[in-house]
């Protein structure tokens, strides 16, 4: 299997997973104008995965439909109106035609009803988890979205993340006021940079990484609970207490 990230609007990423045939799992389409052109080369699209409401991930999914005549796997949620298959946590998908299985992962935070599907190595995370960072909490509690970055965070060491946004970057500047001395962190960007110079994407990234360098996965680090305490004026009481603090931080941070 082939995983291709075609980039939309400013910063997102669909996600297309596909077989040497072209057929292919496409997960979060909010335009579907980059599917279409990757059709026209060659892309077979057979089932669309959808993450969130939000319409930049979600704006394209009815015309693929209109097109291809494929199933829409999305959340139970009445504003996504292109689903043809309602799924909530613990459900297994199927897709036949590529002998693939996903798992759905309820992750709410970023929004109520977000989910994340796990399955071939990777977790389609939308909005929820990104490379060191988190997404911002629009609908969610900062214990529910907490909860949901654990949970990703036991996915297996070489699962790689494919998150919905190119905000790697913008992210290591907060990372990098947190923990300013973490060697794994400085040889991230590094990579990133490169790859960021060269036209290339800075995903996916294995969560194996992401925990050794993303802020918000470790709440329970000395380092990052001395940089919050530092920032606070107080030292935070537990890993929520943390947490909660990084994503206020991060959200008046400005590099």
């Amino acid at each position: 299997m082939t995983l291709r990230a075609l980039p939309a609007f400013d910063d997102n990423y669909i996600w297309c997973l596909h077989d040497a045939a072209g057929r292919a799992v496409v997960v979060d389409p909010g335009d579907a104008a980059p599917v279409l052109a990757a059709a026209d080369a060659g892309l077979r699209p057979v089932a669309l995965l959808l993450t969130h409401h939000h319409n930049d991930h979600i704006g394209g999914a009815a015309q693929l439909r209109e097109r291809f005549a494929m199933p829409c796997f999305a959340p139970d949620d009445p504003r996504i109106e292109s689903a043809t298959e309602r799924v909530g946590d613990g459900d297994t998908i199927r897709i036949e035609a590529l002998a693939l299985a996903f798992t759905v992962l309820a992750v709410p935070g970023h929004t109520t009803s977000h989910v994340a599907f796990h399955g071939a190595g990777r977790v389609f995370c939308g909005d929820t988890l990104f490379s060191l960072g988190c997404g911002r909490l629009f609908e969610g509690t900062p214990a529910q979205m907490l909860a949901s970055l654990d949970r990703l965070a036991a996915l297996p060491d070489a699962t790689q993340v494919c998150c919905g946004h190119e905000y790697t970057l913008a992210n290591g500047r907060f990372a990098q006021a947190v923990e300013p001395h973490n060697p794994a962190l400085e040889a991230r960007l590094a990579e990133v940079r490169a790859l960021r110079d060269a036209g290339q994407p800075s995903l996916p990234v294995t969560m194996a990484r992401e925990r050794a360098t993303n802020p918000f996965l470790r709440c329970e680090v000395d380092a990052v609970i001395e940089a919050v305490a530092a920032h606070e004026g107080a030292r935070p009481s537990d890993r929520l207490a943390t947490f909660t603090a990084l994503r206020r931080w991060k959200d008046g941070f400005r590099a």
